[in-house]
């Protein structure tokens, strides 16, 4: 008996000892990783930052004198347009995931049984194809010649081809189809851990399913829903492949704006500062997001 005492105040002291780490162990265990966000991160934004305080000369070369000439054109509307349309875009997209992503994350998480692990594997698959695979494949579905217009043709539906290629609907549909599974997959976590219980509680008190959803099951997983958010949002606001393969020169992100000013232009000082403002506001987006789904939407989204 005294034996089991020994013992279990012998655990209880293994279990209060607090853990410290030897002042040598500090930068073994964050150096890695430190320098990695350093290099690969933080370097590469200062250098941006840098160059969007310049200017291009008449021949294209950079002029080494600070200025504000960038900031300001693009403050004073010159590329408000394409911020705009960008937004609008990407809130068109973003609503389109989480109304196909909801009750699909629902349904596996409520009654998947046994086969939710497949089910959840047949959302990520997508996901492990290279990116841009997927958007030639995409593009060859919905081209002229594609999938779905002989299909039409074939049942007699149409008559001619469908130019559904090169317009904001088709980009929308790609940048759902690629950005889909990151919406479904902190849904279905939040829907996870939702008590049954509670629902049930819902139900007895006289609760319709409609405000049992809206009441229970959508305020306790508001976290998934803005971890979901970010995740589709703000890579969504910033891409430029999707607009570009399938919506070429009629469809402007402000993602096709930089690489334009970099790529096509070689107008590194403008193309800088365009990227510097996408970037603060895809920041003050995530804070105001994180900030408002708390806890759980930065444990969703991690």
């Amino acid at each position: 008996m005294e034996a089991i005492e020994i013992s279990r105040e012998a655990e209880a002291g293994l279990k209060k000892r607090p853990k410290s780490l030897f002042p040598w162990e500090i930068p073994f265990y964050m150096g890695p990783i430190t320098v990695l966000v350093v290099v690969f991160v933080f370097a590469p934004l200062v250098i941006i930052l840098f160059f969007s305080f310049l200017k291009a000369g008449p021949l294209g070369e950079i002029v080494y004198r600070f200025n504000l000439d960038n900031f300001r054109a693009i403050l004073g509307g010159g590329y408000g347009k394409v911020f705009l349309y960008s937004f609008y875009l990407a809130a068109q997209t973003n609503l389109a995931c989480i109304v196909l992503a909801y009750p699909l994350a629902y349904f596996i998480a409520r009654y998947g049984g046994r086969w939710k692990i497949f089910l959840i594997f047949m959302v990520i698959i997508p996901s492990w194809v290279a990116y841009l695979i997927r958007l030639y494949a995409f593009k060859t579905i919905v081209g002229k010649q594609g999938l779905i217009n002989s299909l039409l043709i074939h049942l007699g539906l149409i008559s001619a081809p469908i130019e559904m290629l090169y317009t904001p609907f088709i980009v929308m549909v790609g940048l759902v189809y690629t950005w889909l599974p990151f919406m479904v997959l902190p849904l279905h976590a939040s829907l996870e851990g939702l008590d049954p219980a509670l629902l049930e509680a819902a139900t007895d008190l006289g609760a319709t399913p409609i405000r049992r959803f809206f009441r229970v099951t959508l305020p306790l997983t508001r976290g998934g829903l803005i971890a979901g958010s970010i995740l589709v949002f703000i890579p969504t606001l910033g891409d430029w492949l999707v607009p570009y393969l399938l919506g070429g020169s009629k469809v402007m992100m402000v993602g096709n704006l930089v690489a334009e000013k970099f790529i096509m232009l070689g107008n590194i000082p403008e193309g800088s500062s365009l990227a510097v403002m996408l970037a603060a506001t895809l920041v003050l987006i995530l804070y105001l997001s994180i900030k408002w789904g708390g806890k759980e939407a930065m444990e969703r989204i991690l």
